[in-house]
């Protein structure tokens, strides 16, 4: 009994703090800052990557949105490195107005795909890079938003990545999970003065600041790399919560384990890194880099809400007095995702999705126990 008594209180500290700075960021994210900004007007040149790896059924949408910019035309490039597929999609590509890249490596990543394209590309022709995947569409005004964005003084930004759709329980809960991280990770964070986190895709950045650090990106977690590389040179990431990025989420369950996976092993990952870089880190105030390093060391939501109901029943079985903590903490962590939910994914369909949490706990638990190697390894995440 004392055995149990001294575990309880130890995982109760420990998820008490996760879901402590959960909630704070969450309930800023309700907040909107008042931003007046001074635009310059000047025209940058863009460079949009998108990185394709067995794209063949979606690469042709998302050129067609870039495409479709009210940009000027010749101060926008497109770059698709194509990786990995079909003869007939390379050959509509190449009859597209963009730069095909034709790539064939033994191991496939996004970096390395981003590596290859950038070694093409010529070192002062650019402003701005702007990343996408290749099944990211956006509207036809987000270019000259992104400028407009960089000519008022921002250096890297994310977009609001959002649902292109929510066609099953699966897709509804992928979606309501980013929408999660983009209320906490980046909104909230935003809303305090803390750098918005990166999600991998609907990212822009300096060109000369990312020609000089792509080639240190090593792993598929490369937008934590991106991330730590960022923050080492002081540089603060917007959040573009009105700027939409549209992205195919996933459908089935073992499509969501193998993805889950690999993030999982990517922050394992991105955290060694992290915890050598954290002693410089707090010496000199850097806020953004230390903040990071908490993220990392935090379980997955869904993992800490799994844990807390779990421990309010376990704990029932031994003592009852130790439920009430454990139920207190559960209110606390639910308001805290209806906080972030935004209102257009509190529906029937997610209810109705919800059934579907206790085998996401169960997954996600288990890829805590298997994430050796899969931050080197490429993991395709198929969307359909």
């Amino acid at each position: 009994m004392k055995i149990f008594h001294l575990f309880d209180q130890i995982l109760f500290v420990l998820m008490a703090l996760t879901v402590f700075y959960l909630f704070v960021f969450s309930l800023y994210s309700m907040w909107n800052k008042k931003e007046n900004r001074q635009i310059k007007k000047l025209k940058n040149r863009f460079v949009v990557l998108i990185p394709a790896y067995k794209e063949d059924s979606v690469i042709m949408e998302s050129v067609n949105s870039v495409l479709n910019q009210d940009y000027p035309k010749n101060l926008l490039d497109i770059v698709v490195i194509s990786d990995k597929m079909s003869e007939q999609t390379n050959d509509r590509l190449s009859k597209s107005p963009i730069k095909l890249l034709k790539i064939n490596p033994e191991t496939s990543s996004k970096a390395f795909a981003m590596r290859c394209a950038i070694d093409t590309l010529p070192e002062t022709h650019y402003d701005i890079v702007v990343i996408l995947d290749a099944d990211n569409t956006v509207k036809e005004d987000f270019i000259s938003r992104v400028n407009d964005l960089f000519n008022s003084g921002v250096r890297a930004l994310q977009a609001h990545r959002m649902a292109k759709d929510t066609g099953n329980d699966m897709s509804v809960l992928d979606a309501i999970s980013e929408e999660i991280n983009n209320s906490i990770f980046r909104k909230g964070h935003t809303s305090l003065g803390l750098s918005s986190a990166l999600i991998g895709s609907g990212m822009a950045f300096e060109f000369k600041w990312f020609r000089n650090n792509v080639n240190n990106l090593e792993t598929s977690g490369e937008d934590k790399e991106l991330e730590l590389l960022l923050f080492k040179d002081r540089i603060y990431i917007e959040f573009a919560e009105n700027l939409p990025v549209y992205d195919e989420k996933v459908k089935k369950e073992k499509i969501f384990y193998n993805q889950r996976r690999r993030w999982i092993a990517t922050q394992f990952g991105s955290l060694a890194k992290g915890l050598k870089g954290l002693p410089k880190a707090l010496v000199t105030f850097n806020f953004d880099y230390v903040d990071k390093v908490i993220q990392w060391m935090m379980l997955p939501r869904v993992v800490v809400l799994g844990l807390i109901s779990v421990m309010a029943f376990i704990s029932l079985l031994f003592d009852w007095q130790l439920t009430v903590k454990w139920i207190f903490l559960l209110i606390c962590l639910i308001v805290t995702f209806l906080m972030a939910i935004p209102q257009y994914l509190l529906t029937k369909r997610a209810l109705h999705a919800l059934k579907r949490v206790p085998l996401i706990f169960l997954l996600m638990f288990a890829n805590l126990f298997r994430t050796k190697g899969a931050n080197k390894k490429f993991i395709h995440t198929q969307k359909g």
